[in-house]
């Protein structure tokens, strides 16, 4: 899916022909909360000197 690639939300659902962002939004939920997950894995690595994979990490 083009969300888990880091295209925009705007630009995917224009693409799909979605009449707004929520529509994808709401559809592609479990992509979205993949992509925080994976988020804040970086971000907890960035502070934390930790690699940034959360099944590495526990």
């Amino acid at each position: 899916m083009a969300l888990a690639t880091g295209t925009p939300l705007k630009v995917v659902s224009e693409r799909l022909g979605h009449s707004s962002t929520s529509i994808t939004s709401d559809i592609y939920q479990h992509v979205s909360e993949h992509m925080q997950t994976e988020a804040a894995a970086r971000i907890g690595g960035a502070f934390f000197g930790t690699s940034g994979n959360p099944v590495a990490n526990g």
